[in-house]
């Protein structure tokens, strides 16, 4: 077996981006200040819903105040679109303008845009314009959305609904519920949560009135799909008359990679102005006016047999959509229902798919985009059949599991499995976890007063969808390496993680390798970064255009050596005649008389329709305090399975990162709006909890990696799976615990202290009458 190549893939190279970040000589957008700009604010609503009519003389007059947007100086402009549609069924969206006109539909909806040449006159400019609001009744929730009586968000989907889908064989599930020897049963709240990343939303537009040329400088996850979006969609303008350029990106989640209002307002403004203007969200406009995630209520329904086989799956599932129809929002609940029968044989499948209009923020993808809901409902509901029938919750895992020798195996929802062994990496979980001595424990922490709980989840995902992705990789005049491509980091470490594939071939160290991304004039295309695809799509397309470039140098290298391709070997930016001394450095290849300079280049472009499945298992164990509900997780092990591994450093920053947005959302996180009017309850991280690095266990990882057939690296995705395995795991091991000492089965996510300090007492107090 060959010595692992220094720097190369599989080795746990240290982030090379990290050196610029933490001595403060990051870039990012809000740093970005050309000469002379001015500064835009967003006028918006303080109704969840109503109507309104807007004056904005008075501002206008103010000092500085160079423009003013309102709806009818946007009318002609695109609406911002849903790129989601369903293939059987189609839809049509309601309007999503880019500015509200005469009715907004949820706190934070945008009315004006404001420009002046300082911030502050700006906000004095805002709090000048005069509207009149008649407020109009809301609606908040997807269960209160849905009754009969319920306030219309939009009076052509009727019943809030924007669509109702089914998946799956109703009859075959019908059929095997009618068989059951038993049903279990589970009702369970995915509560919405707020892409809480370090960096808020920024963006500075310039326009060069010569070329009649917008250059948008944008914290995003993607310049490509904003560009054509912004120019083909909304501004109506060719591509070529805007540049999209994203620096330094500090977090998204899935939440940056959307167009938003602001920026088609901003080279609207720009345009009409002739300046540069700048414009950065507050963290309440985070809050307001950003795409939130997750916010699904789901019932699931498994039919079982004697021995404890899933005959078969049945689930209604409703998911809100807010009040405009983001980017991708209604794919996220009816693409994660598709892999709702998660890692086991389930032969009949069904599921009531409804999307839900309310007076509340939009939803979108937020890191898991459907997966993570998914896992939660099925992970919940088989622990509710190991307690219907007296089973374990491993042993009725392993009962149902789909074993590696049915690999591929396709779905009843149609996705196929190309690999994997689930039953090896919950049993090596379970092995670190010392599962078999919780008994134990678990008599400890009751001497002292507390309950402890322990709980499993097994999960499989599907990413690397995003389409087709191209990398160019050249040599550079000095020797070095560049690589241009269209994926977007925004703290995963793509400037490491490329470099590594490219040290696989050249043996070049990272610090000669450079990556350029972010840029529509320099890049001809990019999918940008999201659903785990960058590695699984981006790094085959990086592996195979340095392969090729590395072929181009040889065939140079045989020339200037006078010798044969097959003779020689590339290391250490060097090219030598193997077994001898003859040798030409890439410096010397690059400035060679006579060389094509195309051959300094090449190209590769890479798809996978197929996606890849990373799966896993996680185990939490946790004590909870009864006197005060107070919940401590005290073990916290995760076994993935993601093929093959780049950069086991990056990977476990990624799944532990990952783990504790789940845990988050597992106890604490959770956004609210009041049911009366609508209002933004959690509005500030005065009101919205996040986990703090006290709230989280100290994680044990390892990988049980089983090559992925369907991806020429081997590598399953692995950017989201750390929040998908965790908030089932978390809440099966409270359950766990309250159910052994209280016969409590249920308890939804966030299990706050006060939540489980109330279904304790609720228990104490029914057994007391």
């Amino acid at each position: 077996m060959a010595a692992p190549i220094k720097f190369g893939v599989g080795q746990s190279v240290l982030r090379k981006e990290d050196d610029a970040l933490i001595r403060g000589k990051g870039r990012y957008t809000d740093d970005y200040a050309p000469q002379a700009s001015m500064h835009a604010l967003v006028l918006r609503s303080p109704h969840a819903h109503a109507t309104f009519t807007l004056d904005a003389s008075r501002a206008r007059s103010l000092p500085g105040v160079a423009a003013i947007l309102k709806w009818d100086d946007v009318r002609d402009l695109g609406d911002l679109p849903c790129l989601f549609n369903l293939e059987v069924d189609p839809f049509t969206g309601p309007p999503y303008p880019i500015l509200a006109g005469g009715v907004v539909r949820h706190v934070g909806d945008a009315v004006a845009f404001v420009v002046a040449d300082t911030i502050d006159r700006a906000r004095d400019a805002i709090e000048a314009i005069e509207v009149q609001w008649t407020p109009l009744p809301a609606v908040t929730g997807v269960a209160n959305a849905v009754k009969k009586d319920a306030p219309q968000v939009w009076p052509q989907h009727p019943g809030n609904i924007l669509f109702d889908v089914p998946i799956g064989d109703k009859k075959a599930t019908e059929e095997a519920f009618a068989k059951a020897h038993a049903v279990a049963e589970i009702s369970i709240v995915n509560p919405r949560v707020v892409a809480s990343f370090m960096e808020t939303r920024a963006a500075v537009c310039e326009y060069d009135a010569r070329r009649d040329h917008l250059t948008l400088t944008v914290g995003s996850q993607g310049s490509h799909r904003l560009r054509d979006i912004l120019c083909q969609n909304v501004l109506k303008i060719p591509v070529e008359k805007m540049r999209v350029i994203c620096p330094d990106v500090g977090g998204g989640f899935g939440t940056k990679l959307f167009p938003y209002r602001e920026y088609a307002l901003l080279a609207i403004a720009s345009r009409k102005l002739k300046k540069s203007i700048r414009w950065a969200a507050d963290r309440a406009e985070h809050f307001m006016a950003d795409a939130q995630g997750r916010d699904n209520v789901t019932t699931a329904r498994m039919a079982l047999a004697e021995d404890g086989k899933f005959l078969g799956m049945d689930v209604d599932l409703m998911g809100d959509m807010g009040a405009y129809l983001s980017t991708f929002g209604p794919y996220i609940p009816h693409g994660g229902a598709g892999m709702l029968p998660g890692l086991y044989d389930i032969q009949a499948f069904h599921c009531r798919v409804r999307t839900v209009f309310t007076n509340t923020v939009p939803v979108d993808a937020y890191r898991g985009a459907g997966r993570p809901e998914a896992a939660y409902v099925v992970e919940r509901l088989v622990d509710a059949c190991a307690r219907k029938l007296g089973m374990t919750p491993d042993a009725i895992r392993r009962k149902n599991f789909i074993p590696p020798k049915a690999m591929p195996y396709k779905t009843a929802t149609g996705k196929v499995y190309d690999s994997g062994d689930f039953t090896a990496h919950m049993k090596r979980a379970m092995e670190i976890a010392e599962w078999k001595e919780f008994p134990k424990r678990a008599r400890l922490a009751k001497k002292v007063g507390l309950v402890r709980g322990i709980g499993l989840a097994s999960y499989v995902e599907v990413c690397g969808t995003m389409g087709e992705e191209t990398a160019n990789v050249r040599l550079d005049a000095n020797g070095d390496v560049t690589i241009l491509i269209g994926t977007q980091s925004s703290g995963q470490g793509h400037q490491t993680a490329y470099a590594q594939l490219v040290a696989q071939q050249f043996g070049l160290p990272p610090e000669r390798v450079h990556i350029h991304q972010g840029d529509t004039d320099e890049i001809a295309t990019g999918l940008g970064t999201g659903g785990s695809a960058s590695i699984p799509t981006g790094g085959v397309s990086v592996e195979r255009a340095t392969r090729q470039l590395g072929a181009n140098l040889r065939a140079i290298a045989a020339d200037a050596l006078e010798t044969s391709p097959s003779d020689l070997e590339i290391s250490d930016g060097v090219i030598r005649v193997a077994g001898t001394d003859r040798s030409i450095s890439f410096a010397d290849l690059a400035k060679r008389s006579g060389v094509d300079p195309s051959k300094l280049n090449a190209s590769a472009t890479f798809t996978s329709a197929d996606g890849t499945y990373p799966n896993g298992t996680h185990l939490a164990e946790v004590e909870i305090d009864p006197a005060t509900g107070i919940i401590k997780i005290v073990n916290y092990v995760i076994v993935d399975d993601f093929g093959v591994t780049l950069n086991p450093l990056l990977l476990e920053g990624q799944v532990h990162g990952g783990a504790m947005q789940g845990i988050g959302q597992a106890l604490m996180e959770q956004v609210v709006y009041s049911p009366a009017d609508g209002q933004l309850v959690t509005g500030t991280f005065m009101d919205y909890a996040l986990p703090r690095a006290a709230d989280g266990p100290s994680f044990v990882f390892e990988t049980h990696n089983v090559p992925c057939k369907t991806n020429p690296l081997g590598v399953k995705g692995a950017g989201e799976a750390g929040a998908i395995g965790s908030c089932p795991a978390v809440v099966n091991a409270i359950i766990e615990g309250l159910w052994r000492e209280y016969k409590i089965d249920h308890i939804d996510m966030p299990a706050t202290a006060e939540r489980v300090w109330i279904a304790i007492r609720e228990h104490q107090r029914r057994h007391s009458l």
